[in-house]
């Protein structure tokens, strides 16, 4: 079954850009939330991760910050 995956981002983020790479490689379906935009994205991001700075993951409610491909990868049960 698939996990839930939200992302929290920015368009002038590098390491949003290398999260998003590493799902499309990987196949994982994910929703994106651009929080320069997006306010109430954004007050979600920080009242669930307790932090201004992207990106911020949630794979089934677990809180990945920047661009952790180890625990990505085990949380998303891929290589």
């Amino acid at each position: 079954m698939a996990k839930e995956v939200k992302i929290f981002t920015t368009p002038s983020c590098v390491y949003c850009r290398m999260t998003k790479e590493f799902f499309k490689k990987n196949n994982i379906p994910y929703e994106e939330y651009n929080v320069a935009q997006d306010g109430k994205a954004r007050e979600e991001m920080v009242q669930k991760s307790g932090q201004l700075g992207v990106p911020v993951t949630l794979v089934d409610g677990e809180i990945v910050v920047g661009f952790d491909q180890e625990r990505l990868s085990k949380l998303l049960g891929v290589k």
